[in-house]
């Protein structure tokens, strides 16, 4: 049996709010493929692709809260949960970059 991990979720509309209000507390990590970044990114993240987590997260930073951004928000689920597993505080953008309305670049 899989064993699903619940993760914190956040909507789309809400990561636009946490950025205008926490910018500095927070930190998006879109962890699509490369050419997926490539048609646009939401300008505050940082990419490091899904497969990338495991050997990345030791330089996360405690004191921060993470966003996992993917396409439509399974694979930055896994990112999520796999960090959550490991003390980060982490939370799953619902919806993924097919919801967001917000800039990209």
């Amino acid at each position: 049996m899989i064993k699903i991990t619940e993760v914190k979720e956040v909507t789309p509309i809400e990561v636009e709010e946490m950025l205008q209000t926490n910018k500095e507390d927070i930190l998006l990590v879109d962890v699509r493929e490369q050419e997926e970044v490539d048609q646009g990114i939401i300008k505050e993240a940082i990419h490091i692709p899904l497969n990338e987590i495991p050997e990345a997260y030791i330089n996360f930073d405690q004191n921060k809260h993470y966003i996992m951004v993917c396409r439509s928000g399974q694979r930055s689920h896994n990112a999520a949960a796999f960090l959550q597993e490991r003390g980060i505080n982490v939370s799953n953008m619902v919806g993924g970059m097919l919801e967001w309305e917000g800039d990209i670049k």
